[in-house]
């Protein structure tokens, strides 16, 4: 079945693509410049934070998180490395770890909430009213192959 590609539609990809990025590395700057480690750090210890007793396996803060997934198991060992993470036998299955956070991960991810917030707020929040905010969520739902 071959469905037309409109001009709008390649414009749709190349605003989406834009922005995502542009949002991105807007996020990843104000991070920096106040101090923190890269945005994939946050996202890490939000998925640890919200899961039930604060650990996850490998495969599963892969499938998790909203970055790239390829090198979960190097920022988990710079998590590590750091304390805001550690890691723990799996009861029944000697080749798996959970991987749990730490009050210190915990702190750290409450701290780099504060500037992620106020920058998806300059980005996003400022730009888009509320009902705009909803309808784009509703579009890009739309898109989204895991839901």
């Amino acid at each position: 079945m071959s469905v037309h590609l409109s001009a709008n539609h390649i414009n749709a990809w190349v605003l989406l693509t834009r922005v995502s990025q542009s949002c991105l590395e807007g996020i990843e700057a104000d991070l920096k410049a106040a101090g923190h480690p890269p945005l994939v750090w946050y996202d890490v210890l939000l998925e640890l934070k919200r899961a039930e007793e604060g650990h996850l396996l490998h495969n599963e803060i892969s499938r998790k998180i909203l970055l790239t997934k390829s090198n979960v198991t190097r920022v988990v060992d710079r998590l590590e490395s750091h304390g805001l993470v550690r890691r723990e036998d799996c009861p029944g299955d000697r080749r798996s770890a959970f991987v749990v956070i730490t009050e210190a991960g915990r702190d750290l991810q409450e701290r780099m909430w504060t500037v992620y917030r106020a920058s998806l707020a300059k980005r996003i929040g400022e730009r888009l009213s509320l009902d705009e905010a909803k309808q784009l969520a509703a579009l890009l739902a739309k898109l989204d192959s895991r839901a």
